[in-house]
């Protein structure tokens, strides 16, 4: 009888959802949720058909263009033709139902806890920032968001310089907003 009532007390235990590895908290999977939510919606407005077959093309299609962070998900899910493993169903199923994209990422959270410890990098105000103060690495990440690189360029000052000519053509509110220039 005592084994019995110890059986119990685990099997209800066990029905107790744990908050320490479920329930997202404030700005967790923050790429997750602002991706699928886009992509789910993109979904309605396109009237594609909520099956996961179709889903699935869609998702494929999207992580084509993804960039960044975004690409870094697609690949964890399995939607890049060159990830490791193939999650997908972990996506498309839920969408098809449409269950609602914090409850799909908090489930992909369990499987794979890096999907949510993706964020979006910090976006630099070029229309006020001063680039002598930024490091190196955030000089170059301007560049590369613009599709840019800088050949040739060994100190911080020429990477200023470039940013400074390319400015007018990537951001030109903020190239004609500094005083700088």
């Amino acid at each position: 009888m005592l084994y019995l009532s110890g059986l119990s007390v685990a099997l209800a235990l066990s029905l107790i959802p744990s908050n320490s590895e479920a329930s997202l908290k404030e700005g967790d999977c923050e790429v997750c949720i602002s991706f699928m939510g886009r992509l789910y919606q993109s979904l309605k407005d396109d009237d594609i058909k909520f099956t996961s077959a179709d889903i699935e093309k869609a998702l494929v299609k999207k992580c084509k263009d993804a960039k960044g962070k975004e690409n870094r998900l697609c690949y964890y899910i399995g939607a890049t033709s060159d990830a490791a493993t193939k999650t997908i169903n972990e996506v498309t199923k839920p969408l098809s139902y449409h269950v609602p994209v914090e409850i799909i990422c908090e489930k992909l959270k369990k499987k794979d806890s890096q999907i949510c410890e993706l964020k979006y990098d910090k976006q630099v105000d070029l229309s006020t920032v001063d680039l002598k103060k930024l490091k190196v690495k955030d000089l170059k990440k301007i560049l590369e968001e613009w599709g840019e690189s800088c050949k040739g360029c060994a100190e911080k000052s020429d990477f200023i310089r470039k940013i400074n000519e390319l400015m007018p053509k990537y951001a030109p509110n903020a190239a004609s907003a500094r005083t700088d220039l």
